[in-house]
């Protein structure tokens, strides 16, 4: 009986240095990773592959993630797709609206390693 395929990551972020080391992280873990360079990208990537989870920078050119993360959950196509905020934004307020909008995790970028970043994945795709 053939395994299963690994989940498919999808990775917004315009920072194209860091996206790659999450990538290359994630690829090495056995997932399908693809990524977009801002929101509206991400919601059409997101819309065609049918990622089982995204990861999403807040802080982004055209859309930012917090409005990403809306349409994705407003869209009956992408609405059931967990979401991880991967963001440099710390502070209070944008955890809660990153949550609010729908995440299910939010991480700040300065305090995770991608090997933690893949840790939380696996968590929330219940992959042990």
């Amino acid at each position: 009986m053939p395994d299963k395929p690994m989940p498919k990551i999808l990775i917004v972020d315009d920072d194209t240095f860091l996206s790659g080391i999450y990538a290359t992280k994630l690829d090495l873990e056995g997932f399908q990773v693809v990524s977009a360079h801002d929101g509206e990208e991400g919601i059409k990537v997101a819309q065609k592959e049918k990622p089982d989870l995204i990861l999403l920078d807040v802080l982004m050119p055209k859309l930012d993630g917090f409005e990403a993360r809306k349409r994705l959950k407003a869209d009956p196509g992408t609405k059931d797709i967990p979401g991880i905020m991967l963001t440099n934004l710390g502070q209070k307020e944008d955890i809660e609206k990153g949550l609010e909008d729908g995440a299910v995790d939010y991480l700040i970028k300065a305090h995770f390693v991608p090997a933690e970043a893949v840790a939380k994945i696996k968590k929330v795709l219940k992959i042990t």
